[in-house]
């Protein structure tokens, strides 16, 4: 395999981990677990940036370095809405609330909204990779 097809092959992984986590958040919402929404919601937005910066040629090991790249390179150069660099942000903040939070618990409504808006973001990020 090449080094061409080899990431082609690393970018639609990434893709159907997002897709995936997009249906788990809505199977952890309807089960009432709005917390494991948020984290699966938010694992959705950044699998789906992996993918986009993959196919930029950037690869990142860690969150804040997907986060970071994601704004530099696509927030900031107006390739994305800043709406969804904010949805990035809060999911990022909420996660680490819920995964390490004491005592946190999310309210149904806020955790839908960010399922919702997760697969807004899979969405879009998918069509900016097309262009």
């Amino acid at each position: 395999m090449s080094p061409d097809e080899a990431r082609e092959k690393l970018i639609d992984y990434w893709r159907l981990r997002a897709d995936e986590a997009v249906a788990s958040a809505r199977s952890e919402l309807g089960a009432g677990r709005p917390r494991f929404a948020i984290n699966r919601a938010y694992y959705a937005c950044f699998y789906a940036a992996s993918a986009l910066l993959l196919g930029d040629g950037r690869k990142f090991v860690r969150h804040a370095g997907v986060r970071a790249a994601l704004h530099k390179h696509f927030v900031k150069t107006g390739r994305l809405d800043r709406t969804f660099g904010a949805l990035y942000d809060r999911l990022f903040a909420w996660r680490q609330e819920a995964d390490y939070g004491e005592l946190v618990d999310f309210d149904e409504a806020p955790a839908a909204h960010a399922v919702e808006e997760s697969r807004r973001f899979v969405d879009e990020l998918k069509r900016l990779a097309a262009e």
